[in-house]
């Protein structure tokens, strides 16, 4: 055996561990979340079989607290078991276990029951639906962490999506999550940029925004959504003796096609709309290949007029896209002021 064949030996030995430890630790997150759903259903149906609900329930946490400490550590406080309680009634309607006929389940529809942590669950039962729905749904498809699910939430992910929906679409987003089967549904309108950290006096050009989405590319990455792959930035593209530049070039393996973004840090003018449009006919022509679909063109600025972006693109526009980028999470009235607007 020479090198080479020993150091793919090691690699897949390597890889084959890793896997192996994902594993366990899914299994017994799982695990760990249906004990807890579990505990939570017992804690119910034993106090509905007492006279004083409410009374009766706080003594029996407290009871079962104190003794389920000594034995199994401080996971087990009053605070934690009223989880675990608040848990079963939050999710024993819910489509995550609807599928749950009986305690004797077997692991492997165990495992498709609950596919998040325990620390998502504590999180998402502060939503009501169809918001909660929502974002366990994109958590589990997009393998979120906690911190990633808070800062899509803080971020108002789901009011973003709402925008330019019809009631169908709004109900299909919060059964089956985003869905990407055309353009627009890859488009937010604004697009957040808190990441970045940029203070609120600071000036800054538009090169300044684009370094530091590429130097926070894991967090632009989680912004933009499903599917994208980053490409390249300052993409020079040449024709009769005159070069230009593509601010970023990314591609989205979901709809199969290259996505152009442009950035303007002043209000929006039309000919930043032909400039956009000059550049995904380039991509359409010259770069795309058999198979992939027509280039999309995203233009992130500051500030726009939407009377005058849809007097510059055609009626039928599937291509060209203007969105405002923000720089601070929104406020919980501009999200409501969005919701209103939907």
């Amino acid at each position: 055996m020479n090198k080479l064949e020993k150091q793919d030996l090691l690699r897949n030995i390597k890889e084959l561990l890793v896997a192996s430890k994902q594993d366990v630790y899914r299994y017994v997150n799982t695990r760990i979340v249906y004990v807890y759903f579990e505990i939570g259903r017992q804690i119910v149906e034993y106090e509905q079989g007492g006279k004083h609900a409410a009374e009766y329930g706080k003594k029996t946490l407290k009871y079962l607290s104190d003794r389920l400490i000594q034995e199994f550590g401080r996971g087990f406080s009053v605070q934690n078991l009223e989880r675990m309680r608040m848990f079963f009634l939050k999710y024993r309607k819910s489509s995550t276990v609807s599928r749950i006929s009986s305690t004797n389940v077997s692991t492997s529809a165990k495992n498709q029951e609950f596919p998040l942590s325990w620390s998502h669950y504590v999180f998402l039962m502060r939503l009501d639906e169809p918001v909660r729905n929502f974002y366990e749904i994109e958590s589990e498809q997009n393998n979120w962490s906690l911190r990633e699910l808070k800062r899509q939430f803080n971020s108002g992910l789901y009011e973003r999506l709402l925008v330019g929906k019809n009631k169908e679409e709004i109900l299909r987003l919060s059964k089956e999550g985003q869905i990407i089967e055309k353009p627009k549904d890859l488009i937010k309108d604004p697009y957040i940029f808190e990441f970045l950290g940029i203070k609120e006096n600071r000036k800054y050009q538009e090169k300044d925004i684009e370094s530091m989405l590429i130097d926070n590319l894991q967090e632009f990455l989680l912004e933009l959504g499903k599917g994208f792959a980053f490409v390249s930035r300052q993409q020079r593209i040449s024709f009769s003796e005159q070069h230009y530049y593509i601010d970023l070039v990314f591609y989205n393996r979901l709809l199969k096609c290259f996505v152009l973004f442009d950035i303007k840090i002043g209000e929006l003018k039309h000919q930043d709309l032909g400039q956009l449009q000059m550049y995904v006919n380039y991509y359409d022509r010259r770069v795309k290949v058999e198979g992939e679909n027509s280039t999309i063109g995203i233009l992130l600025c500051a500030d726009k007029e939407n009377s005058m972006v849809e007097m510059t693109l055609p009626e039928e526009n599937t291509q060209v896209f203007a969105s405002k980028y923000r720089l601070f999470l929104p406020t919980k009235e501009e999200l409501l002021e969005q919701i209103r607007r939907v």
